[in-house]
């Protein structure tokens, strides 16, 4: 076992090493550029974006994360700045992304600096996040599309880590208040016998009721969408750790066992895009879900006894052996300048297929660097 972890921390330091060099690659097609954020390469074109983009809190988060394992004076540089870029997300409320956007741009800065005007930000961030809530439904609503009355994403999961951090530094307990509905409310409404989650449920905002339940991103609406799996098996990993209370933790369980379990998880622990797409095996893998299950995973090991996180821990290392290879690492100078090829963003829109993406690079760096540096906060943000 000791061997096995040396020579996965090896791999870490050589995916950290390799990062630095590509991400530089990157730096030099965003000069010029003083506002946007590398999303990804498709067809041939890179894609960047505003500041009012979902993803645009990954690359700097990424950044961050280089810098925190090589000291690499550049990649704390461009951090700062892309981080900058952000900044106005604080105030932003047209969705219920900013614990993305801010979470990990501002969040990791603050983790490995210190900088207090992060912090500040950071809170700022999870007021405007929290206007977004309304009680009944008890649910932090995720868009305004006109397609449903009060939709709310499994996603959202993701967002409750930065209402937790306003909580605990203001001690105003609304924010504690919204976190733990939200939680308790998703729990109930988005997760069938087995464990999977549907991605959308829309409530009636005046009885909180539900509507209807949908899984937008997709094969079907009963099928398990795998980036969603990967949402919320995260998402109540680390509501587990920041709150103590053991419903969450037996729901990442339960989410845990289904991905571990599936009869259609590749050998290699890279998802395809829907557990239940058609034309497995040839349907499209989505490494963004594998590097983002390899962070939940490792989340609910740490939270785990020992002869369990052991199932949990050897899933993790295998999907980062995986997304460390060949198979889905691109070559120094390829894939748009982004680490890992094999993506999937909106399949059923035909959107972002096959492709690169800044989250994908964030969730894979981040449980690198998870495995390098396991012992968290029990009740610890960002």
């Amino acid at each position: 076992m000791r061997a096995a972890e040396a020579d996965l921390a090896e791999v870490a330091r050589e995916q950290f090493a390799f990062a630095t060099k590509q991400y530089a690659g990157m730096l030099t097609r965003m000069e010029g550029d003083a506002t946007r954020q590398p999303r990804t390469f498709e067809k041939g074109v890179f894609k960047a974006v505003p500041a009012r983009d979902w993803t645009s809190g990954f690359f700097p988060g990424s950044l961050w994360l280089i810098y925190e394992q090589t000291g690499d004076a550049a990649m704390k540089s461009a951090a700062e700045d892309f981080t900058k870029r952000v900044e106005s997300i604080q105030f932003f409320k047209d969705h219920h992304d900013v614990g993305f956007m801010l979470g990990c741009s501002y969040g990791e800065g603050l983790r490995i600096t210190g900088d207090a005007a992060y912090r500040a930000v950071l809170v700022q961030g999870a007021r405007s996040l929290s206007t977004r809530y309304k009680a009944p439904p008890g649910l932090i609503r995720s868009w305004d599309a006109k397609e449903w009355t009060y939709p709310v994403i499994v996603d959202n999961m993701m967002n409750l880590e930065l209402l937790w951090f306003a909580h605990k530094q203001t001690g105003e307990a609304a924010f504690r208040e919204i976190a733990i509905n939200h939680a308790d409310n998703t729990l109930a409404n988005h997760f069938r016998e087995n464990g999977s989650s549907f991605h959308l449920v829309d409530y009636d905002p005046e009885t909180g009721s539900v509507l209807k339940r949908q899984t937008v991103q997709g094969a079907a609406d009963d099928s398990a969408w795998a980036r969603g799996q990967g949402w919320g098996l995260h998402g109540y990993a680390t509501m587990a750790r920041l709150t103590g209370e053991a419903r969450y933790l037996e729901q990442a369980r339960k989410i845990a066992a289904f991905i571990l379990s599936h009869p259609r998880l590749p050998e290699d622990g890279v998802p395809y895009w829907d557990f239940d797409a058609p034309g497995i095996p040839d349907a499209p893998r989505d490494a963004s879900a594998g590097a983002l299950m390899a962070c939940g995973f490792l989340e609910l090991a740490d939270q785990v006894p020992a002869e369990e996180a052991v199932k949990y821990r050897a899933m993790a290392e295998k999907q980062l052996r995986s997304l460390a290879s060949p198979a889905y690492r691109a070559k120094l100078g390829e894939n748009g300048s982004f680490l890992l090829m094999h993506c999937v963003g909106h399949n059923p829109a035909g959107t972002e297929v096959d492709v690169p993406l800044n989250y994908a690079d964030y969730y894979f760096l981040k449980a690198l660097s998870r495995y390098r540096r396991p012992a968290v906060k029990a009740a610890g943000s960002y």
